[in-house]
């Protein structure tokens, strides 16, 4: 069984192997929480990479007050927002309007074939239509949701992620499912209420 903990002490002292074990311990999971929030494999490659440099780099600075999975999740979580903040402004400034398609508002980096690897719906327009409603989600409400419902996290551990309490993840998890339905309800209003919102 791998000790994490003895792991991250020797990615602390530099250790390459080390954070190789780690990588291929968590790197599909941390991917796949990733392009929840990007939608897109070159990106989310970007930033799973990213996230193990930040970890190589700060990984002396760990005092190991949470669970090593907590501490790669909240690392995670926080540069996928970063992304995402990142892109509403550019968006708003108007500085890469070379992104856009023309005479529309879509953004190409979004896969019109976007399937989340971990998500089982009853077809590719199915997770695509989810994705776009989680979108417009509050950022703790997406975050809770993700881990939640798409990475099958259990709440505890995603309120430590989110230095949330556990009644504080339940309820917006609750939020984030009501808001998801009255999205989706856009898409399928004959069959809104009743459309499966999760990963099972």
């Amino acid at each position: 069984m791998m000790n994490e903990k003895s792991l991250l002490k020797s990615i602390a002292l530099g250790s390459e192997e080390a954070l190789e074990q780690l990588y291929n311990h968590y790197g599909d999971r941390v991917y796949n929480t990733i392009i929840s929030y990007t939608k897109n494999a070159e990106d989310s490659e970007e930033l799973l990479h990213d996230v193990f440099i930040t970890i190589y780099n700060t990984a002396r600075t760990f005092q190991f007050n949470s669970s090593v999975s907590t501490w790669i999740y909240r690392i995670t979580v926080n540069k996928s927002l970063d992304f995402l903040r990142k892109q509403k402004s550019q968006k708003r400034q108007g500085i890469l309007t070379s992104l856009y398609v023309k005479d529309t508002s879509e953004i190409k980096y979004e896969s019109a074939d976007f399937v989340h690897p971990g998500v089982k719906l009853e077809n590719k327009e199915d997770a695509k239509l989810l994705f776009r409603a989680i979108d417009t989600l509050s950022e703790h409400q997406k975050t809770a949701f993700i881990l939640t419902q798409i990475e099958g996290l259990p709440q505890k551990e995603v309120a430590e992620i989110m230095n949330q309490t556990r009644k504080s993840v339940e309820s917006l998890v609750q939020r984030a499912k009501v808001n998801l339905r009255k999205e989706l309800e856009k898409y399928y209003p004959e069959r809104g209420k009743s459309k499966n919102i999760t990963s099972d």
